[in-house]
């Protein structure tokens, strides 16, 4: 097509994709991941439309509440938290719900109950809202256990046991990264057709990078290890010192760390002592896209998706990002626990 914009006429949608998937799988194969994993996708997609015209129909602003984590609400956490809610809930797929925005978790005991348990932050970094940065959606998957009935204990297992863990990102496009245990991938959302289209296949994440991501200016709250780290990327020996880069929210921090590399944190400090994110829905699920993208994920002194929960809203300190990176930074924990090998 000379002096033309070529057309790709092969677009892959992310619910073909998953079909695909599903169809690789054979009998083994239900059918009912598929249609949860598309109840996500449509949330997305009326998440992402109401992000776009916030402002429009007054949507910014506080919502005159706190969640359950004492943080002030905005208009457009509780609606994308409805939203979540309402969809996973009428998908016939689920068992258990557990938000961020909800002090308890939602057992579903009708008609629509099924056998899959979503955790979800349903607008991570709601506090940027306003100022028209990136946020978005963060969650993760479970399968209830054989035997129960779809209880609280069939999410306080760990990450490790999640079958599939995802994200979507509201900024200048809309991008749902997701993995079902097979690796990742991601999809931007095509406005006009109303799809998110396969654009990042098969995301891995660099081994070393040279960015690193946390947020300094809790740094004199920041234990040893952690201070020593941070020393030696920003004043190397090799005389080239990583930039820095953090955007307050984690979705958008995260995505930019499995594309480009290099390592993100929120440890736990003085002031946090267990840290600040949330172990279910936000350290969980993007553990499980670090990993299966190739990265490392670790508290600093272990691998997250190895922590048995004992509560849904319990926190842990976070580090991830590339291989290389992360086990620098472990090293520092190792030498202040003494057990540097």
């Amino acid at each position: 097509m000379s002096g033309e914009e070529q057309v790709n006429t092969d677009l892959i949608t992310l619910t073909r994709h998953v079909l695909n998937d599903q169809f690789n799988l054979g009998a083994a194969a239900s059918g009912d991941l598929t249609l949860l994993l598309t109840a996500i996708q449509l949330t997305s997609k009326f998440i992402a439309t109401n992000v776009r015209k916030a402002r429009l129909i007054n949507l910014v602003g506080l919502a005159g509440d706190t969640n359950v984590q004492g943080e002030e609400q905005k208009k457009l956490d509780v609606l994308s938290n409805d939203i979540m809610v309402n969809a996973l809930r009428a998908s016939g797929k689920t068992a258990v719900l557990v938000s961020e925005e909800l002090e308890d978790a939602v057992i579903i005991e009708d008609q629509y109950k099924g056998k899959y348990c979503v955790v979800f932050d349903p607008l991570d970094g709601s506090s940027n809202i306003d100022a028209g940065v990136n946020i978005g959606t963060i969650f993760g998957v479970y399968q209830v256990q054989e035997g129960s009935k779809g209880t609280v204990a069939d999410v306080l297992r760990p990450g490790n046991q999640m079958v599939a863990a995802g994200y979507t990102m509201y900024g200048s496009s809309a991008n749902l990264v997701l993995s079902t245990g097979h690796g990742v991938n991601g999809y931007t959302l095509d406005a006009a057709l109303g799809e998110f289209i396969l654009t990042h296949p098969n995301i891995r994440i660099p081994p070393r990078g040279k960015i690193y991501s946390f947020n300094e200016g809790n740094s004199m709250y920041f234990n040893a290890p952690v201070v020593r780290y941070l020393e030696s990327i920003k004043y190397p020996a090799s005389g080239k010192p990583y930039s820095a880069r953090y955007i307050g929210s984690m979705v958008a921090d995260v995505h930019r760390t499995l594309l480009y590399g290099g390592i993100f944190g929120y440890p736990e400090d003085k002031k946090s002592k267990k840290g600040k994110l949330r172990l279910l829905y936000e350290a969980f699920p993007m553990a499980f896209l670090t990993e299966q993208a190739g990265g490392v994920a670790t508290t600093g002194t272990g691998r997250i998706l190895d922590i048995v929960p004992t509560s849904i809203h319990e926190r842990c300190p976070v580090f991830l990002g590339s291989k290389d990176d992360v086990q620098d930074l472990q090293k520092f924990y190792q030498e202040a626990n003494g057990t540097a090998s």
